[in-house]
């Protein structure tokens, strides 16, 4: 996730590039820059950090007087935060900012290369800056039209050509990006807050559309170069709204923003339809050498690292362990250069789990960060890093997060189970396909959201929750607990749902309510026995499970129907309804959803 701005007008340019860029460093703050038509040319300045870095550059080496230009706001995915790496990205003749992913950037390169291009960065974005170019024959929208025909993935993209001087290109396809309009003057932005200094008017631009901003205006055509008729929309929110995308909190923002986090993190890690975490470190001879793996990690990383331990004994018949990372190092952990330690973070600055990474290099393990925030303490420490690429995650309680961790095990237990020779090729292709497919069945899931909160509204006034689940159902059940307490305030624990007997039953009182997940088919006519025992004393079951599945009256209350996956993915669509419960009770019971009391983002002390 990243941000893109661009404008035409009479203003300062480079200063309302860095007015706009300033609303947009939530979308990324690893690196910033900014490309302005000067005297005929196209001058760039770029520099790694954040944007007070680059306003900082540009005092000392000057400043860059133009009209017309394009800026970018950072959150690396291919290539690591740098100078280099930075956006824009071009040539003399072509220059662009880019938001989103080039899936097939690879197979581009490698064609350019023999073509003759150099590369200079590790990004895909300088992939199709060149491939602009490389068609480029004095024709800017015949050269778009060509290359959106070669280029796969998501993307919004801010284009100027040297030749068209004051005038930019701007096209999307999946990432977002909006045209914004002034008087004599016009705007291109990843998101509506980069705008509401100077307008609040804006096109929002659909799939393939390309808009045109010249002399102060902006006209928008489709992809055959048709101009279009498009409705102008006018912003009501303030500024605080309009950061949060126009959602009343920052949690439900970032549970919306799970499918594309997810295709941020998995498909740069996709290799010709196989999981490929070599750039990560992580090699087919290191996944041979590993007899045993450790997960240590606080809260929801802990409970992201449970489905991660499921998912890898089960595909890759290794043995994994997981630990609170607050008790890991106290218990005196045996750890041999055999055994593989993966600590989770979200902040990368955990302080038990960063103690935790410590002691497992002191004992001669490996490491193997997952983390969402580059150049954090763990990641600078690891042997190994996969950051998440999540974006940033304003709101205490973690959605996003949590979603994208989980995502990386998966792909990491695809390619440790095919290293195994645990699962054939043919095997770890297709559930690495049903794990592309997850993002597209999340937007489904969370066409419930109003079914989720009339369940809400039926749990405010509950002082105790029940949240029961077998497999990775319990692993899940888990997080959901976790969720509702955080911000709800409602006392709730997690059980596993054979263990009720055990002694938990007796809690369970007329009216409680239990809320059961039961995704795993295997398990399902256990779990509804289960079910069945705490609804018989009286409880109020919501039950969370596949659709198709018919539930009785004698077994729960309230159905929540989830799409039909493969049973070791569900785990990912399922925690969906569970966060959006967990949400809604909290705005119902009228707390401070995003701020929850006593909570702090990041746990940097023991």
């Amino acid at each position: 996730m990243c941000g893109i701005v661009g404008y035409v007008g009479k203003k300062d340019c480079t200063k309302v590039l860095l007015d706009s860029l300033q609303k947009l460093e939530y979308r990324g703050y690893d690196s910033a820059g900014v490309a302005v038509f000067e005297n005929g040319d196209i001058r760039i300045s770029k520099s790694k950090g954040r944007l007070a870095v680059l306003e900082e550059k540009l005092k000392k080496e000057g400043w860059i007087n133009g009209s017309c230009g394009i800026g970018h706001t950072r959150w690396a995915t291919h290539g690591e935060p740098s100078d280099v790496n930075s956006h824009p990205h071009g040539n003399a003749r072509v220059t662009i900012v880019h938001n989103g992913i080039i899936e097939n950037y690879q197979k581009i390169k490698k064609y350019l290369e023999k073509k003759g291009y150099v590369f200079e960065s590790q990004t895909d974005t300088e992939t199709v800056a060149k491939l602009l170019d490389y068609y480029y024959d004095g024709d800017p929208m015949e050269t778009i039209r060509r290359v959106l025909g070669e280029i796969e993935g998501s993307y919004a993209l801010g284009i100027m050509f040297k030749d068209f001087p004051n005038t930019i290109y701007a096209v999307r396809r999946d990432s977002p990006l909006i045209v914004g309009v002034g008087d004599d003057e016009a705007f291109i932005a990843s998101d509506v807050p980069a705008i509401l200094k100077f307008t609040r008017d804006y096109y929002l631009l659909d799939m393939d559309e390309i808009a045109v901003l010249k002399d102060g205006n902006a006209e928008i055509y489709d992809v055959h170069g048709i101009k279009l008729e498009k409705q102008l929309l006018t912003a009501d929110w303030d500024m605080e709204a309009a950061e949060k995308g126009g959602y009343p909190h920052y949690m439900l923002k970032e549970i919306s923003e799970q499918p594309e986090a997810i295709k941020t993190t998995i498909i740069p890690r996709i290799n010709n339809g196989m999981p490929d975490l070599s750039e990560c470190g992580i090699t087919t001879q290191r996944l041979l050498n590993y007899q045993n793996i450790f997960v240590v990690a606080c809260g929801t990383a802990m409970h992201a690292g449970l489905v991660g331990k499921y998912v890898i004994e089960q595909l890759a018949r290794i043995p994994v362990t997981v630990d609170v990372a607050s008790e890991f190092r106290y218990r005196n952990p045996i750890l041999t250069d055999k055994d593989l330690v993966i600590v989770v973070s979200q902040s990368g600055e955990t302080a038990d789990t960063l103690e935790a990474l410590r002691l497992s290099k002191r004992m001669g393990a490996e490491t193997l960060a997952i983390v969402n925030v580059k150049g954090s303490s763990i990641a600078r420490e690891a042997d190994m890093v996969v950051y998440t690429h999540a974006g940033p995650e304003i709101s205490v309680a973690s959605t996003k997060a949590y979603m994208v961790q989980v995502a990386v095990f998966y792909l990491f237990a695809f390619e440790l189970a095919y290293a195994k020779e645990a699962i054939s090729e043919e095997e770890c292709k297709r559930l690495t396909k049903s794990l592309m497919d997850i993002p597209d069945i999340i937007n489904v899931v969370l066409q419930q959201s109003e079914q989720c909160k009339y369940i809400a509204s039926k749990l405010i006034n509950s002082s105790n929750l029940l949240y029961i689940g077998r497999g990775l159902d319990y692993a899940l059940s888990m997080e959901g607990s976790l969720k509702l307490k955080e911000i709800s305030y409602i006392h709730s624990e997690s059980y596993a749902a054979g263990e009720l007997k055990h002694g938990t039953i007796s809690l369970v009182t007329d009216g409680m309510p239990v809320i059961a997940v039961a995704t795993q088919r295997e398990l399902f006519d256990k779990t509804v026995s289960n079910v069945k025992e705490v609804k018989a004393r009286g409880a109020t079951v919501i039950f969370v499970t596949h659709s198709y599945k018919t539930v009785e009256s004698d077994v729960a209350d309230y159905k929540i129907g989830l799409p039909t996956i493969d049973d070791i993915l569900m785990p990912m669509p399922a925690v969906v309804p569970l966060q959006l419960i967990a949400y809604y009770t909290s705005v119902l019971k009228g707390n401070d959803v995003d701020k929850p009391r006593n909570l702090a983002k990041s746990v940097t002390v023991e």
